[in-house]
């Protein structure tokens, strides 16, 4: 939240109405998980990250499966 809040909210308001907040809001947030690199993760997305993840975990049940 503290985040968000620097890096959005305060920066670049103050805003006209919440339409603008909501529409930075979602801006921010598709950047936040798809298109950031982020060092824990390897410097991929967060959502690519997550994706690759759910991916090993499903092979590793498939391969349990047809042991």
């Amino acid at each position: 939240m503290l985040l968000f809040k620097a890096e959005l909210i305060r920066r670049y308001g103050p805003w006209k109405n919440m339409d603008d907040v909501e529409l930075a809001t979602l801006e921010y947030l598709g950047w936040f998980n798809h298109r950031r690199l982020h060092t824990a993760c390897g410097n991929i997305p967060p959502a690519d990250y997550e994706a690759i993840h759910y991916r090993h975990q499903q092979a590793a049940l498939t391969a349990a499966e047809t042991k």
